[in-house]
């Protein structure tokens, strides 16, 4: 058989993102998939988190980046038990620091990826114009394919 294609997931801790994973290995995990999985968390530096630097914040920094990796940890644990559930064991877990942006771009040229997927956040006009979108940049940057999975708004 051929070498499979890759599929970069990009996870973040929301609800959006990992219904989003569990959309992929719905739609792509069989025994004859062609895909192997690369699950990547991109970790923001706790002085982006903070916003300030310095002497003084060497305390919180240090809180910051505890909090942050402990984040980092839940998130791949999760990745863990979904794929175990499905029986998914061709995958490969990233945790990478920097902006979302541009870890997952960087991600699809180190492991020329076919797909890039991701999750929605569904962010208003305002939102994401004052916040920017992963996905919209992803969408414009990536170089390959970018899947968007969209949470189902919930009926009312």
């Amino acid at each position: 058989m051929a070498d499979k294609q890759v599929m970069v997931m990009g996870l973040d801790e929301s609800d959006h993102s990992f219904y989003a994973l569990d959309w992929v290995l719905t739609h792509f995990s069989s025994s004859s998939s062609t895909f192997k999985l690369i699950i990547v968390h991109a970790k923001i530096s706790p002085v982006s988190a903070v916003g300030l630097g310095g002497p003084a914040t060497t305390d919180v920094l240090s809180i910051v980046e505890k909090d942050l990796k402990m984040t980092a940890e839940k998130v791949i644990s999760r990745a863990k038990d979904f794929c175990a559930g499905r029986s998914v064991t061709d995958v490969q877990y990233e945790v990478i620091e920097g902006d979302a942006r541009n870890v997952l771009c960087d991600a699809v040229e180190k492991y020329h990826a076919s797909i890039l997927a991701l999750g929605s956040h569904g962010y208003g006009t305002f939102k994401r114009a004052v916040l920017g979108s992963v996905s919209d940049y992803c969408c414009h940057h990536a170089r390959c394919s970018v899947m968007i999975v969209k949470k189902p708004k919930q009926k009312q």
